[in-house]
């Protein structure tokens, strides 16, 4: 129990292994379902997949990172975006078995994350800033962004009406609110989207109408096809920086050092990403938004995390709740993807802001335009019976091209 478990005096936070007496703990918790709940839906809007079974696994995926940490690190392991144009363009190649394809995918991204987190535990974080410095990781996070646009633009033509007004409406949010409101500002513009569509008649409700109240999640087994798993690997890349990151954000807010805990973060995140591809859920990462309710609350308790965790698993059993998401119009979708995909490019530039990226530098410059034009413009190639989509091409020009051409100019210096 921190203090009396009433109150956070000035300037002091509740641990990581402490926490408030049991109602405020719930009340914390459910902040923290709140703040995961735009982003973690939206992944399975966007693409397809069963609202509720990615919300299940999220709440499995949240109780096993604690676990696997040993109560050490508070998470919430939520929907990743990163997932996005791999699972897109893993759908549209394999259109018989669209879904169970990149489930495997998604399967075998949580196995090489683990892998990778077990590596990190016998050798320590210094090779991955090798192998992946900002400039490679922030041009890959723009390219996954920005690949994307295709798809934006799809729903966005669909129904230019609502696509505007749920676009409009998350500017509104985004410039009116203030602290939680304004970073759930997507999830709000979605949902007056969707109330605007509804209004018109332009949501289809018989499916929401037929569904339960209560029932198990639909689960679906992937199938394994390599020509769809090479498409997920730079995803990796992506879900290391992100929990590296996270790991790193806590320790400053929490005083406590918790480097020792880098390669549990990666283990943990792989392992709950193996489990929802094995069941038919989206892969998994480590969630910003929850880092930003422990900044407002000064809350790091890892026991919240468990109410968060639990609730999100009671939550998604409701098959009503998941065919009422399940219905949102594609305009709607248009509006809060234009705005989504064109923020993780964008935070792929603030990766170069933060970390001071040299672009004087002509290794830089070409690495990082290159490879952007190589993922945005889609440049794919067939040999044999593979295929390596622009997502991946642009990923091996950012990490290999990067560490050859630096290591030539370093030798000639």
């Amino acid at each position: 129990m921190h203090g009396d478990g009433k109150s956070v005096a000035a300037g002091a936070v509740v641990s990581t292994d402490e926490r408030l007496t049991w109602p405020r703990t719930i009340g914390v918790g459910l902040q923290h379902i709140a703040a995961m709940f735009g982003a973690t839906f939206l992944v399975p809007i966007i693409t397809g997949f069963p609202p509720t079974t990615t919300l299940f696994f999220s709440g499995i995926g949240t109780i096993l990172f604690l676990i696997i940490t040993g109560n050490k690190l508070p998470s919430y392991l939520g929907s990743s975006f990163a997932f996005l144009g791999p699972i897109g363009a893993a759908m549209a190649a394999n259109t018989t078995g669209g879904m169970a394809a990149a489930l495997g995918g998604i399967v075998f991204t949580g196995a090489v994350l683990a892998a990778v987190g077990f590596a990190v535990k016998a050798a320590g974080i210094g090779w991955i800033n090798w192998l992946m410095p900002p400039v490679v990781t922030g041009t890959i996070v723009m390219m996954i962004g920005f690949n994307l646009a295709g798809a934006a633009k799809g729903n966005f033509t669909a129904d230019p009406l609502i696509a505007i007004i749920t676009l409009g409406s998350i500017g509104l949010f985004t410039v009116i609110s203030k602290g939680f409101m304004s970073r759930i500002s997507i999830f709000l513009g979605l949902v007056v989207g969707y109330l605007v569509a509804l209004a018109m008649g332009d949501v289809k409700t018989e499916g929401i109408t037929a569904a339960e109240w209560f029932a198990l999640p639909t689960f679906t087994a992937p199938t394994f096809d390599v020509n769809v798993m090479i498409i997920f690997l730079p995803v990796v890349l992506v879900l290391i920086a992100e929990n590296v990151g996270h790991v790193k954000a806590v320790s400053a807010m929490t005083g406590k050092s918790l480097d020792d805990q880098m390669g549990n973060a990666l283990v943990a995140d792989g392992v709950a990403t193996t489990i929802a591809g094995f069941g038919g859920g989206s892969g998994t990462t480590t969630y910003a938004e929850n880092i930003g309710v422990m900044a407002a609350t000064r809350v790091y308790s890892t026991a919240a995390y468990w109410i968060a965790g639990v609730g999100a698993i009671g939550l998604s059993l409701s098959p009503k709740f998941g065919a009422v998401l399940s219905a949102t119009p594609a305009g709607a979708l248009g509006g809060v993807s234009t705005a989504l995909f064109g923020m993780i490019g964008i935070l792929g530039a603030r990766i170069w802001i933060e970390n001071k990226v040299d672009f004087a530098n002509s290794t830089n410059l070409l690495i990082a335009s290159s490879a952007l034009i190589i993922g945005i413009a889609d440049y794919s190639w067939t040999r044999g019976d593979y295929t390596f989509t622009g997502i991946v091409n642009s990923t091996l020009v950012a990490v290999i091209g990067y560490r050859v051409l630096h290591t030539i100019a370093e030798a000639r210096k």
